[in-house]
């Protein structure tokens, strides 16, 4: 049996409730984790018609980018779209869960994708995201190290960036006595000894900590291991919000509008007043960025690709950067599919259905 808590296990692998904003909410909107998977529509947004989706679809997990509760609710009465989906997928059993900016901030997420679209396949973060790192010291007989650095290295310690297997280790004397009741792994109790040790540090991401302990509980041979875990300031620098990257060739201004156009079919495309040279240098991110003008700019980017900026935000590009609003929902148009893919990959016999609702709320004359 395959539970609605064992595909949020499947997802929290895959995009970490760590790689989240402060600010959002994410995770389980709706639902019991309890109960049995009958199937997950995958969509952008979960609206009412997307609940109904779901229904013809007997699936009874909607797993979605946009959290249809953003900010607290005091009453379900069905009085707006909002309350009216939380009531329906309440009504019919269905779970909800939101990814949204633990899409964002993956280094394979939204903004990979979207940059990847324009043909751009070598990009660094725009915004690494800080705080994402912690250290690990720890203290083990010479002889084992080895041993328990191979099951910490298995459980993820020691990952940054194209690298794996990262660690120090320093060689030194450990000393310890244990008393009647102790059962240690050298000596006898209320013997004082003496023991060639290695000092192993490694980092690694914080949301791996569960695992990394227990790796090293399970791996060393101490009955009480000494051991410290701590946060570092060093920010991560493939987690982050928006990406950078270049053009395979420059592009003159008009020509890359119309590019963009070709690649991402925005029913309208918005821009600042062009800069006068050509676009080589292209940064991205997906949904309202108005807040990273000044780190694109920062990075030396002709050319930002977002969505929702405002009239006088126009002005902020200052002949220096080109801005491009494409509309929030076609910033994030191929967001669904990622997660699509995703889940197919990882439950390849399962019933897995990807929304066919129209979502966007924006609508042209």
């Amino acid at each position: 049996m395959t539970t609605i808590k064992n595909i949020i296990n499947i997802l929290d692998q895959w995009a970490p409730p760590a790689y989240a904003e402060d600010f959002d909410n994410v995770g389980l909107l709706v639902g019991n984790t309890s109960r049995e998977c009958s199937g997950i529509l995958v969509s952008l947004d979960c609206i009412e018609n997307v609940v109904d989706e779901a229904l013809n679809e007997r699936c009874n997990l909607i797993v979605c980018f946009h959290p249809i509760i953003f900010s607290g609710l005091k009453k379900i009465t069905g009085k707006d779209y909002v309350e009216r989906v939380v009531l329906k997928a309440i009504q019919h059993d269905i779970a909800i869960f939101a990814l949204h900016t633990r899409l964002d901030n993956h280094p394979e997420g939204v903004n990979k994708v979207l940059i990847e679209k324009l043909g751009i396949s070598s990009s660094k973060v725009l915004i690494p995201k800080p705080s994402g790192i912690k250290k690990l010291n720890t203290y083990v007989p010479k002889e084992q190290s080895a041993k328990v650095l191979h099951a910490l290295h298995e459980a993820g310690a020691g990952a940054l960036g194209n690298y794996t297997d990262c660690s120090f280790t320093l060689e030194g004397t450990g000393q310890f006595k244990g008393n009647k009741a102790s059962k240690p792994h050298l000596g006898k109790p209320l013997e004082k000894i003496q023991v060639d040790e290695t000092q192993i540090q490694v980092v690694f991401k914080s949301h791996l900590t569960p695992l990394i302990e227990q790796a090293l509980l399970t791996s060393h041979p101490y009955e009480n291991i000494a051991y410290e875990i701590y946060n570092l300031d060093n920010t991560l620098p493939s987690i982050g919000m928006g990406r950078i990257g270049e053009l395979s060739q420059p592009m003159d201004e008009e020509i890359f509008l119309s590019f963009v156009k070709s690649k991402l079919n925005p029913k309208a495309l918005r821009h600042s007043p062009l800069i006068g040279k050509p676009i080589n240098r292209v940064a991205v991110l997906g949904g309202s960025g108005s807040f990273a003008i000044s780190n694109a700019k920062q990075q030396r980017a002709d050319a930002f690709i977002t969505a929702d900026l405002k009239y006088h935000q126009f002005y902020q590009g200052e002949k220096e950067l080109l801005l491009v609003d494409v509309g929030h929902y076609e910033s994030e148009q191929f967001t669904k599919n990622l997660i699509f893919d995703y889940l197919i990959k990882k439950l390849p016999n399962f019933a897995i259905v990807l929304s066919s609702t129209k979502t966007n709320p924006v609508n042209y004359f």
